[in-house]
């Protein structure tokens, strides 16, 4: 790691960020704050040698699968949402000729369905005060085109090419929602915009098009998703074994697994209430929002082989005695807890002098560091892993010094 004089010359790098996603073909389909950068994943992927098999155990919106196949590797991503491994698959899948022409057909065949279907009292799905994202005559709107595209090309996962007509749908909802994305996670802005039948035509016209053309270029390496909790691999998934793992999971940080993915999930019926979503928060790793608060209660660790700085930072958020610090403390030993599980039982899914990276953040709990880096450095350490850098990527944040880092490590046996 630099020494922390160094770490003041370190920039925002916003092309490390999912910003620098967003004009980039299939990587810029839909917007996910945590999503890192393809810029990153590709130096990585540019700098590594003998590649086999790449593996992402917590895929997100599928970019290390999709930089993979571009570059003509195969690569297995898990995740443990059932949307995002939709969307996994729908971003990695080469698409034929055909499919792009027969899918303009069926936009036309939406879009001209669509006015027939807005007196009808059609599905919405149910969002806690859903006119806070979208304003009632919108929402009608929304809901017709919802239902003209599943009368023509059926549900999601209904079919594989047609999927691409709901990640059209899915950029719609969140460009005619008052969402704001001005921070990390999602807020809403003091209006609700307003939309009009042709605007929303026009919007889901251009977002069709707009997909359709990106996936014109197809790739040799293949890419597949499936829905796996990485937190355990003793659960089994298949002998694969894999020469390298470039990831980003969760930081422990506390925001929400799938906050910012709510409006997607309700709408494509990956959801259908709190309470799954907070089943979901709880499956990611540490734990998050929702559910999570009153199971981190009783909740115990299996492991007591951890890391050996983590329970003085344990007794530093507890000893700033803040309403929420014993909660948040045990949370924080949630993470690194189930960290080190994934670490130990991936290994007997890692081919011999296979290469590891992580991409992760450290945190801060009421001024308490959490110096993630070094703790999961620690871990992987315990764990018999060699060669073992950290490197730090970016600054997150100024005020509170959060920076992004690079732990890479190989596994030999």
């Amino acid at each position: 790691m630099k020494p922390q004089y160094e770490l003041f010359n370190i920039s925002q790098r916003k092309d490390y960020t999912f910003k620098y996603n967003s004009k980039l073909g299939r990587h810029g389909w839909l917007r996910l704050t945590p999503a890192y950068s393809v810029k990153l994943v590709k130096e990585i992927i540019d700098e590594i040698s003998d590649v086999k098999f790449i593996l992402d155990p917590f895929s997100g919106t599928g970019t290390t699968g999709l930089v993979a196949a571009e570059h003509g590797f195969n690569a297995n991503i898990f995740d443990i949402n059932p949307f995002l491994v939709w969307f996994g698959n729908t971003k990695c899948k080469n698409y034929l000729f055909e499919d792009v022409e027969y899918l303009r057909h069926k936009k036309e065949q939406i879009l001209e369905l669509l006015p027939s279907y807005i007196s009808q009292h059609n599905w919405e799905p149910d969002i806690h005060n859903i006119e806070r994202w979208w304003s009632r005559d919108t929402l009608l709107i929304l809901s017709a085109l919802h239902k003209s595209i599943c009368e023509v090309i059926g549900n999601p996962q209904d079919n594989s090419t047609g999927n691409l007509l709901w990640v059209a749908f899915n950029r719609l909802i969140i460009d005619t929602s008052s969402a704001a994305f001005n921070h990390v996670s999602m807020s809403f802005h003091n209006y609700v915009k307003i939309h009009e039948l042709d605007q929303i035509r026009q919007l889901y016209s251009l977002s069709v098009d707009q997909i359709l053309s990106s996936v014109k270029v197809s790739f040799i390496g293949n890419a597949n998703a499936y829905l796996f909790d990485s937190k355990n691999f003793e659960n089994g998934f298949n002998d694969q074994r894999y020469s390298h793992v470039i990831t980003s999971p969760p930081y422990p940080n506390r925001i929400s697994y799938i906050r910012e993915l709510r409006p997607y999930m309700y709408w494509s019926k990956f959801l259908s209430n709190s309470n799954s979503a907070g089943e979901l928060d709880w499956e990611s790793i540490g734990g998050t929002w929702g559910i999570a608060t009153s199971r981190l209660k009783d909740w115990q660790p299996t492991q007591t082989e951890l890391q050996s700085g983590l329970n003085k930072i344990i007794e530093n958020i507890v000893s700033t005695d803040q309403k929420y610090s014993n909660l948040l403390a045990k949370y924080v030993l949630k993470y690194f807890h189930d960290m080190h599980i994934h670490f130990d039982t991936m290994r007997k899914h890692l081919s011999n002098n296979a290469r590891i990276y992580y991409i992760i953040g450290n945190s801060s709990f009421y001024g308490a560091a959490v110096p993630t880096h070094e703790l999961l450095a620690e871990s992987l350490h315990q764990l018999g892993y060699k060669n073992i850098q950290t490197n730090v990527i970016r600054k997150r944040n100024t005020k509170k010094q959060l920076y992004e880092y690079c732990i890479s490590a190989t596994y030999i046996k």
